[in-house]
């Protein structure tokens, strides 16, 4: 079952013919960029822009994004639950100690948690804390309700070394789904701190990969 509020970008030029040949300036001409650090030359750009442009994903000031910085586990939360449609204040509370109602991820977390696509560390989300690839992994295919792969070996040497299954299995579902390539041809980095760069990308694949209609772009 899909649970998108994902709305196409500019999805006019890109299921057309392969033979139509896309107009780049109008295409980034659509984009808004109100931010001095995310360059066109950044890998991760289009994916920032196209999510900001949605409304999915915020900077960390009006004009910065801070694309390098580590990414907390309650700006993924946000993030995901808001490209999911399911953030909800009127939940009844989780019970983390550190995710108030008053706190601006309190609707994403306690609607994330309600899902099964989340989890804290008994009375703390810790929001703060840093999140790995591996997590964010689990994060997408049970938020975007992914048929999951089975395979208990995968392309990449230091999944294969993981004791645990099921993240192996997150993993692979990604590669399934075209979401990711690994950050080499045979590495993965399951612990590796996901920065935010790199979660507008993993995030903007997962919607386009589940819409049926357009093709993703490179993760590192």
């Amino acid at each position: 079952m899909k649970k998108l509020f994902y709305k196409s970008f500019i999805t006019i030029a890109i299921i057309a013919s392969p033979s139509v040949l896309i107009n780049e300036d109008l295409v980034d001409a659509a984009y808004s960029n109100p931010f001095t650090d995310v360059k066109d030359s950044n890998s991760h750009a289009d994916a920032i822009l196209s999510l900001y442009n949605e409304g999915i994903i915020t900077g960390m000031t009006d004009k910065t994004y801070e694309p390098g910085k580590t990414a907390t586990r309650g700006d993924a939360a946000l993030y995901l639950a808001t490209a999911l449609n399911l953030k909800d204040a009127s939940l009844p509370n989780p019970g983390f100690k550190d995710v108030p109602t008053s706190s601006k991820y309190y609707g994403a977390v306690a609607a994330l948690t309600k899902a099964g696509i989340v989890n804290g560390y008994e009375d703390e989300f810790r929001p703060n804390a840093t999140l790995t690839r591996a997590q964010l992994a689990k994060m997408l295919t049970i938020g975007f309700d992914l048929q999951q792969s089975a395979v208990t070996t995968t392309k990449f040497a230091d999944v294969n070394k993981l004791t645990d299954a099921s993240t192996k299995n997150y993993i692979q579902t990604l590669v399934d789904y075209g979401i990711t390539n690994g950050t080499t041809a045979t590495t993965f980095s399951p612990n590796l701190k996901l920065t935010r760069a790199q979660l507008a990308t993993f995030l903007f694949n997962a919607l386009q990969a589940t819409s049926d209609e357009l093709t993703v772009i490179s993760v590192e």
